[in-house]
């Protein structure tokens, strides 16, 4: 097991330092910054003195090499725009990140579960048939169009909620809804497949031999099993959603992170990009690996391999 923990860390370091090399490079392809922080009459001599105090006259792997010795001690560089440390931007904005995310996951397995559950329970095939295919309905429609269509409806139409910023609770109702929605399908599609696959088994039967119910059989009985594989993919959603919350924020204009760093690649402002990036794939490759090890310790057959 513990072999199997260093592996996976080891993997997901290399993983952390690959998005960002791969993005340190890509955003020097989007241009140079100082053609947006000096002013249009600037002259070469001023945009060159610019260039040198940045470092940016430098070649590209020189730069890196200097990031990566100052990143190792968590320094990712300076603002270009708010002369401010990137790092600390970036995590001043991961609260409302977090919070989103976290309140997405946690509607979203709230929703899956109850209906998931709802539609087992019930003898009905047209409802279980019309839930699946609502929330297929709902995956088919793309986050920023859905979004886009709630704050219609409940911004502009009904007057009931805030469609833009983060402060109170109803702030946070469309959003969350907009992301916890989009996996619904997903889970439903695998919590019924679960469920379907314990219907079969020999427990099952026994204890419908037994006479117990056909509720306590379901509850007491397959649920638990049939919990483990909505779990684990639930788990690597999570990762998903911590570092895809980008588009939400945009359309709710929530501070998060993701809103940040779409702000900061319009502005070309190198250190907070590369800061961002670093902060989103850190906590979706964390997620994964306590996943795996989770997965591990439940299945011997998955650290065996």
């Amino acid at each position: 097991m513990i072999y199997f923990i260093l592996r996976r860390t080891f993997q997901s370091v290399l993983t952390v330092l690959g998005v960002v090399t791969f993005t340190f490079f890509l955003v020097r392809l989007a241009g140079d910054p100082t053609a947006l922080l000096l002013p249009v009459e600037a002259s070469d001599e001023d945009i060159a003195r610019l260039r040198a105090a940045l470092g940016l006259d430098q070649s590209w792997i020189v730069q890196y090499w200097k990031f990566l010795a100052n990143a190792v001690s968590g320094d990712f560089g300076v603002s270009l725009r708010q002369r401010t440390p990137a790092l600390d931007l970036v995590l001043e904005r991961l609260p409302a990140t977090l919070e989103l995310a976290l309140t997405s996951f946690v509607l979203g397995m709230v929703l899956a579960f109850g209906i998931g559950l709802a539609m087992r329970l019930s003898t009905s095939a047209r409802l279980r048939s019309a839930a699946l295919w609502l929330a297929l309905a709902r995956q088919a429609i793309p986050v920023f169009s859905f979004g886009l269509i709630l704050i219609l409806i409940f911004s502009v139409w009904l007057r009931w909620l805030p469609s833009l910023g983060r402060g109170s609770l109803a702030h946070l109702v469309l959003p969350s809804l907009t992301l916890a929605t989009y996996e619904l399908a997903l889970y439903l599609r695998l919590f019924n497949a679960s469920l379907n696959a314990e219907q079969s088994q020999d427990y099952v039967r026994t204890a419908y031999s037994k006479g117990q119910s056909r509720t306590k059989v379901i509850v007491a009985h397959m649920l638990p099993n049939a919990l483990l594989p909505l779990i684990t993919v639930a788990g690597i959603n999570l990762g998903l959603l911590l570092g895809g919350t980008v588009v939400t924020e945009t359309v709710f204009s929530w501070p998060g992170v993701g809103r940040l760093v779409v702000q900061s690649v319009s502005q070309r402002d190198y250190p907070v990009i590369v800061a961002g990036v670093f902060i989103i794939s850190l906590t979706f490759v964390l997620v994964n690996l306590i996943v795996d090890i989770i997965y591990a310790y439940l299945d011997p057959r998955v650290r065996l391999s």
